[in-house]
């Protein structure tokens, strides 16, 4: 998902951002987290059709945020990045740790 852009941004419960691919056919993500890192911000994101899906395992997808020089806003992968990726990654799994209390599940 190279070179992402953020078309459409709606602020309710929860945010939704219309991400269009490579191809340029356009998928609803939700953003479930967001995070800093060396001054750039990163999105945790699923794709909407599964956030119903309370119980089950999603993996997410992140993506960086980019400002061009005319203030154009688009969302890149950073896969091909391991350095970058792995150290978002662990971030965004330690946010997620700490909002699930294994203490008080059975």
């Amino acid at each position: 998902m190279a070179d992402n852009k953020k078309n459409d941004m709606q602020e309710e419960e929860t945010t939704i951002c219309m991400l269009q691919d490579e191809n340029g056919d356009e998928h609803e993500f939700e953003v479930i987290a967001q995070c800093e890192y060396q001054g750039a911000t990163y999105y945790a994101m699923i794709p909407a059709l599964n956030s119903d899906m309370d119980d089950e395992f999603c993996e997410y997808v992140i993506l960086k945020e980019l400002v061009d020089e005319n203030g154009e806003e688009s969302l890149v992968s950073i896969d091909d990045n391991e350095d970058e990726f792995n150290a978002v990654a662990d971030i965004f799994d330690n946010l997620f740790d700490e909002e699930v209390d294994y203490d008080t599940q059975k």
